[in-house]
């Protein structure tokens, strides 16, 4: 006898794996659909009665459905309400009243609670959109938008704890379990909220504890083209105190706002994770209660006094949701107090907290209260699983201040979410009466000369004037390429500051190259809060990725003096700078007159010649571009031809690869097309002419 695991197209089946609902029973017998029922589920949320009297068949009716497709647009663009006029005209107007394998299709609605009509549901699912005919030139669009980072495809409930941070551009923010970054571009999008300020004052620090989800990270930030984004790679749990250095002394970086959207057992995410009907037992949120506990500690320690933080799982469990909450404020003796954000998000049906719950095991056995508990399982129910026994102390707490969102009401996923606001240090990090407060902690007693900040309670505060060696942080994963700021004298900005003509105040000491040696094939800007950052944590911390690329090594550009040109991520910020030969700004400026031409600001960066200009567009923006000025560019599907048969005799190979090359070509005459109807036209910004001998369909 022996057990094997069989992968099937990349993914892992076998006794424990599962592949779209279905699951491996054998050799011969084919997969079988996953059934939507757990008793156990059923009889534990029956029990503690967090659905209202009368609606737990809906609710588990609405949790057996797919969960519908949403959208953000992202709102910090100028391109914003262009994409969004695009998608009501056009879009929203073409897949309305289709019917799809019998179902139905309604007319996409905005979010009722979401601003400014940036976030859109429809009742179609993932899987609809990705496989019908009817809806491929839909999902082509929302591919497109995605990968030029116009539009983020989005669980609604996902989009709310970023809109309870209250964010404004001089914030410091941490997201401490970030990955895969969807919350992330929301805290980036409202910190740019001021499109005429390129440099906002705040920034995020985006952290996750797995190094490979970090590059999830990545892509996620890069597509924002922002200068105030750092990623990082810890454990949340333990993540390390960070300094600024502020007139000429250090001093600790406390957050204004953090979002601890902690790892959870899931089981709001039923809708889409339908391996989770099979999988879920008690115990996966006994197990990490203490986990997400930590984590929320740790951010309440690194959040200013006055600052907020959101606690969010997408969890329904009061085990991994107010049993967190209420041990954080029992903790806090008075620090922290649970805000009332009933009225922050006007549309957004939810139930407040619980305040009583009994803990089961995943045998089934229920206790009330810790002293139920036998020895025998401390190990494995902690007391701070159970509410409060004292009534006083727990109506303090206000727990009903949570939200809880049920799939049913809003036909959503289920969520929780819960705002902090700090009033005071945590009472482990006040000064003790007599002892002379550390230097580095404003009046606090820690130590952060480790990578993980040890803090003195029974040790006077002289220990933080000696410090033992610091240890040696342990990486993992992928070792990055180090960052490297550019010095007063480094040869390479003269020539470059010359070109653009640069003003003598440029902040070339925020540009980073990622070696140390050979030639420098891009340079990158951050803010200067983020370079402070960098300049005094480079020992405490494993940096991912910050900065936005701003000049990228050109050869052709020597004959003009200069060997690097300006990167299409910050064109829209350097504007400015665009000289009148080699690398330059294209700008589109709106007519109000003619409402059929886009009507925001367009930039785009080039080249210039003696006779010829070229704008340079990343591949992944080609189509949003063509878009934004009426030239829409479909591929066809591999292996099919353009009469919508497919060729299954050999060469077929071929021919796929024959069909994808001839949509590139389209993909590239079309571009080369607008750039015909481009005219540069002295002493004014570019502006936009039709041609009558081109037509651009």
């Amino acid at each position: 006898l022996f057990q094997c695991n069989l992968v099937v197209n990349g993914m892992q089946v076998g006794s424990n794996g599962h592949s779209r609902g279905f699951f491996w029973q054998g050799w011969g017998a084919g997969y079988s659909e996953i059934i939507k029922e757990n008793k156990l589920f059923e009889h534990y949320y029956t029990e503690l009665k967090i659905v209202p009297e009368g609606e737990f068949e809906e609710f588990m009716e609405a949790m057996r459905e797919p969960l519908p497709a949403t959208i953000r647009i992202t709102g910090y663009k100028s391109h914003a309400k262009e994409i969004l006029h695009t998608l009501k005209e056009k879009y929203f107007k073409e897949v309305q009243d289709l019917e799809v394998d019998g179902q139905k299709i309604e007319a996409p609605q905005p979010l009722s609670w979401y601003p400014d009509e940036l976030a859109w549901h429809t009742n179609l699912s993932r899987k609809i959109l990705r496989k019908s005919p009817l809806l491929e030139k839909f999902h082509q669009f929302l591919v497109s938008e995605t990968e030029s980072g116009n539009i983020s495809r989005q669980e609604a409930v996902s989009m709310i704890p970023p809109l309870l941070l209250k964010i404004e551009p001089q914030h410091k923010i941490l997201d401490m379990c970030a990955a895969p970054g969807s919350k992330t571009a929301q805290l980036i999008e409202m910190l740019h909220s001021d499109m005429d300020v390129p440099f906002p004052e705040g920034f995020v620090i985006a952290n996750d504890v797995d190094n490979k989800r970090c590059y999830l990270l990545v892509h996620q930030a890069k597509r924002l083209n922002s200068p105030c984004i750092m990623v990082v790679n810890h454990d949340a749990s333990s993540i390390p105190r960070l300094h600024l250095e502020q007139d000429g002394k250090k001093d600790v970086l406390f957050y204004d706002r953090i979002l601890c959207d902690v790892p959870c057992s899931g089981d709001g995410t039923m809708r889409k994770n339908i391996d989770v009907w099979k999988k879920w037992t008690t115990s996966n949120s006994l197990h990490l209660h203490g986990l997400q506990t930590r984590i929320a500690v740790r951010g309440v320690e690194q959040l200013a006094v006055g600052g907020r933080m959101v606690y969010s799982t997408c969890s329904l469990n009061p085990i991994e949701d107010e049993a967190v909450i209420a041990a954080l404020l029992e903790k806090s003796e008075g620090a922290l107090e649970l805000a009332d954000a009933s009225a922050d998000l006007p549309g957004l049906k939810y139930m407040p907290g619980i305040t009583s719950w009994k803990v089961m095991t995943k045998e089934g056995q229920w206790f009330s209260d810790w002293s139920e508990v036998p020895t025998s399982r401390h190990t494995q129910i902690r007391p701070t699983m159970f509410p409060p026994t004292d009534p006083e102390k727990l109506a303090n707490m206000k727990l009903e201040r949570c939200m809880r969102i049920l799939p049913h009401h809003q036909n959503t996923g289920g969520f929780f979410v819960a705002v902090l606001v700090k009033k005071a240090p945590m009472p482990w990090n006040r000064p003790v009466e007599g002892e002379t407060p550390c230097p580095l902690m404003d009046g606090m007693c820690y130590c952060s000369f480790s990578s993980v900040t040890v803090l003195h309670i029974d040790m006077k505060c002289s220990v933080c004037y000696s410090p033992p060696p610091p240890k040696k942080m342990k990486l993992f994963g992928f070792k990055e390429d180090p960052f490297v700021f550019l010095t007063e004298d480094d040869p390479i900005f003269p020539p470059i500051q010359a070109f653009y003509n640069l003003s003598p105040d440029f902040p070339k000491l925020n540009v980073l190259t990622r070696t140390h040696e050979g030639k420098k094939r891009h340079l990158y800007m951050v803010s200067k809060e983020l370079r402070n950052v960098l300049l005094n944590n480079s020992e405490r911390m494993k940096v991912i990725n910050t900065g936005v690329k701003v000049w990228s090594r050109n050869t052709d550009g020597e004959q003009f003096g200069c060997a690097f040109r300006l990167a299409q991520e910050v064109g829209h910020m350097l504007f400015s700078l665009s000289p009148e030969m080699g690398s330059i700004v294209l700008r589109y400026l709106p007519d109000p007159q003619d409402l059929d031409a886009p009507q925001c600001p367009i930039d785009l960066c080039g080249w210039r010649g003696k006779t010829s200009i070229r704008a340079f567009v990343p591949r992944n923006e080609r189509l949003h571009y063509l878009r934004m000025v009426g030239v829409e560019v479909f591929r066809d599907k591999q292996g099919k031809r353009k009469d919508g048969s497919t060729e299954t005799q050999e060469g077929s190979t071929k021919d796929a690869a024959g069909l994808s090359q001839e949509a590139d070509l389209l993909e590239q005459e079309a571009f080369t097309l607008v750039q015909f109807h481009l005219k540069c036209v002295p002493d004014h910004p570019l502006k936009w002419f039709e041609r009558s001998d081109l037509n651009p369909s």
